[in-house]
């Protein structure tokens, strides 16, 4: 890690940052100004561990040689091309090496730049499936409470993160809402999937019941709920949904922005938990977080229902201008070639358990109402302070973050989901760093 530290900008003001406190970040900042590996350099000298993978994303842990080079290289051999009727070698061996790894049936890709553009890439793909099969009237689309699917129109609409979605109208029309599936009353302190809650994939059949099949296009779930606080499915869900979506012709659509490429110790949770979709969005990890760059996958038979008409003809009037840019796609494809180097994509199958017993270790520690994990996730929810939502995990965030580590925090729950190169001493350093933070009355 390198020992040259910048200075901290002498003026704060013009970035209007994302998701982020605004004015309480500016009164005292939080820089990275490099990174290697498992850790963080801040602007005044010091260590932090990354915990969160950056934001879930920065799978391989960072400044990844083979991934810099390929940059570097693409970089200067070939910039740009346009992916509208032209393209370019590595956009093309990207998608057959994304193919491979992803479930059986999933045959075709669409580049996008982010999970926020797969999401509205996948939702647009649903509408137009149903049209080209000549079922137009199957317009809805059915999200899920306390969901998260990006921060575009199409994603806040299905999405369930109430703040998210209160500020911003009436959002897209003809979308509806399963109940989110988090229940800690019954299933507190659980280690893996809940044994609770299978049971509401059926409230999907009262959603039909209410519009009519033939009025849905498509329902879309993160098989992990994780921007929300990390909400496992509970036993038999996801395999409920895909019977109901399969008995009624709806397309399923997996979000797996957050658990592609090895959270959960698979590729995709689609194989973790054995349940084929439809479609399945991704992002964050298909470059290590390095470049923006996400990717839809679909079937087989979604791709060849466009395939008619005209050859001259576009048969989907959708894309980017950055959709398969040259140098995401290098990135993209060193990536790849780290994960399977060094076995990343399966993983976190290894440490599973060494993981769930640090993290469930942390159950006697003061206000924590619930601990739950799956693969590499985890997450500790702790009781809000009355009157102050929110504050006592941001507290923990702060803490952290003096203490050499960095933690994610939504509402009052602590998310965690490191790089997948971590080690049993970084679990043992990341927990005990927690541990005195929980116990210091926050």
């Amino acid at each position: 890690m390198s020992n040259r530290l910048n200075t901290t900008p002498n003026d704060l003001r013009a970035f209007w940052m994302p998701f982020t406190a605004n004015r309480q970040f500016k009164k005292e900042p939080r820089l990275f100004v490099s990174a290697k590996d498992m850790y963080y350099q801040t602007h005044d000298g010091r260590q932090v561990l990354d915990g969160t993978a950056g934001l879930w994303c920065v799978n391989a842990g960072h400044c990844r040689p083979k991934i810099t080079e390929a940059i570097r290289e693409q970089a200067g051999e070939l910039d740009y091309a346009p992916a509208f009727q032209l393209g370019h070698p590595k956009a093309f061996e990207l998608a057959n090496r994304l193919v491979d790894i992803a479930p059986d049936g999933m045959d075709h890709v669409l580049y996008t730049n982010s999970g926020s553009e797969s999401v509205e890439t996948a939702l647009k793909v649903a509408l137009a499936y149903h049209r080209v099969k000549g079922n137009g009237s199957r317009f809805r689309l059915i999200g899920r409470e306390r969901g998260y699917h990006g921060v575009n129109f199409g994603g806040i609409s299905v999405g369930g993160i109430v703040s998210n979605r209160k500020m911003f109208g009436t959002l897209l029309t003809g979308v509806d809402h399963m109940p989110h599936t988090h229940q800690p009353g019954k299933n507190a302190f659980t280690r893996g999937q809940p044994e609770h809650g299978g049971d509401l994939a059926s409230e999907l059949e009262r959603i039909v019941t209410l519009h009519d099949a033939s009025t849905i296009a498509a329902v879309i779930v993160e098989p992990i709920a994780g921007s929300t606080g990390v909400l496992i499915p509970p036993k038999g869900y996801l395999q409920k949904l895909r019977e109901l979506c399969t008995k009624h012709g709806i397309l399923l659509i997996f979000d797996e922005v957050i658990t592609g490429f090895g959270r959960l110790g698979a590729p995709f949770a689609a194989q973790y938990y054995d349940v084929k979709p439809d479609m399945i969005t991704t992002a964050k990890g298909l470059t290590n977080g390095v470049i923006p760059m996400g990717a839809v996958f679909v079937t087989g038979e979604i791709h060849d229902a466009f395939m008619s008409g005209p050859e001259h003809m576009i048969e989907f009037f959708h894309g980017y201008t950055y959709s398969g840019n040259p140098i995401a796609s290098a990135a993209a494809l060193a990536t790849l070639d780290t994960y399977k180097e060094e076995g990343l994509l399966t993983r976190a199958a290894e440490l599973s358990n060494y993981w769930a017993d640090a993290l469930h270790s942390l159950k006697d520690c003061p206000n924590v109402i619930d601990i739950r994990n799956t693969g590499l996730i985890g997450a500790i929810e702790l009781d809000p302070i009355a009157g102050e939502p929110t504050k006592r995990a941001f507290t923990a965030f702060l803490k952290a973050y003096e203490k050499g580590l960095l933690i994610r925090t939504t509402g009052d729950i602590i998310a965690l989901s490191p790089p997948l190169i971590i080690e049993k001493h970084h679990i043992d350093e990341l927990f005990g760093k927690l541990r005195e933070i929980l116990q210091s009355n926050i």
